[in-house]
C-alpha cells in the first residue's frame, strides 16, 4: 500500500474502481443477501422469503451483481422445473466480518444518530 498516497487514489483512477465495488458491496440488499447466504446454500425462493422487503426484481439484480463480482456461485440443476441454488464463495464469506462490524457499529449508534436527526429536523424545520 506504500504506493498509494490516499485511499481514494487507488490504482491512479481517482478511486473509480473502488467506488464501483463499494456501490455494490455496501448496498443494503447485498449485505442482507450475503448475511442470509451465510447460513447455507439457498434457492431463490428461500432467499426471497427470508429477506423481508426485497422484491423479486431487486433480489435477481443483487444476485447477478454478486455472481458477476465473484461473491456468489449460482448452480442450475437440470430438473423440471429447474432448481437454482446460490452459495457464498470464499470471497463472499470474507465480506461477512467487515459487514457485521459495520452493522454492529450502526446498532451501537442508533440512539445517537436518531437524536442527532431529531435535533437537525428541529433546527431546520
Amino acid at each position: 500500500m506504500d504506493e498509494y498516497f490516499h485511499p481514494c487514489m487507488i490504482r491512479g483512477d481517482g478511486g473509480r474502481a473502488i467506488r464501483a465495488i463499494l456501490d455494490h458491496v455496501c448496498n443494503k440488499w447485498t449485505l442482507l443477501v450475503v448475511a442470509t447466504l451465510d447460513q447455507d446454500t439457498l434457492r431463490f425462493t428461500d432467499l426471497h422469503r427470508q429477506i423481508p422487503g426485497i422484491s423479486q426484481r431487486m433480489l435477481t439484480l443483487t444476485l447477478r451483481h454478486l455472481e458477476r463480482d465473484g461473491l456468489v456461485t449460482r448452480v442450475v440443476h437440470a430438473e423440471v422445473p429447474p432448481r437454482v441454488e446460490y452459495t457464498l464463495t470464499a470471497m463472499g464469506r470474507s465480506l461477512l466480518p467487515p459487514a457485521l462490524a459495520l452493522a454492529g457499529w450502526a446498532m451501537q449508534h442508533v440512539p445517537q444518530i436518531e437524536a442527532s436527526r431529531a435535533a437537525y429536523e428541529h433546527r431546520s424545520g
